[in-house]
């Protein structure tokens, strides 16, 4: 069972071989919002190819950095237009990158995995 399955219960977590944090609207603000480490957020859609593409990257890398130094989930952007709007996401994958609730960087469409990571440890 995973850190964030003990912390904030099986809701956010994707599957117990993950550490991806699944974002609604009922835990957004506090998980993403209010969070002190660097969150990355990947804004997809079941039906997006590209997504399907990037999720497992997504996955992997929350595997890798979730924890101590990052927070990384999805938001469904079907499931939860009110995100996906409060940030204007009009393009899908979008990965944004939270510090301080703040967006710090963003990357829009597939990209490989190291692409993301770069992004990611220049703002932890």
């Amino acid at each position: 069972m995973g850190i964030f399955n003990k912390i904030f219960g099986n809701k956010t977590v994707k599957n117990e071989n993950s550490m991806e944090v699944i974002f609604d609207s009922s835990n957004f603000e506090e998980l993403a919002i209010k969070s002190d480490k660097v969150v990355m957020i990947d804004f997809w859609a079941e039906w997006c190819g590209p997504c399907r593409m990037v999720s497992p990257i997504v996955e992997e890398i929350a595997n890798e950095y979730s924890g101590d130094s990052a927070v990384i989930g999805k938001v469904n952007v079907d499931e939860n237009p009110e995100i996906s709007m409060r940030f204007g996401i009009r393009n899908i994958p979008t990965i944004l990158f939270l510090k301080n609730g703040e967006v710090v960087d963003k990357q829009v469409g597939a990209v490989p995995k190291h692409v993301l990571e770069e992004k990611l440890k220049s703002h932890m």
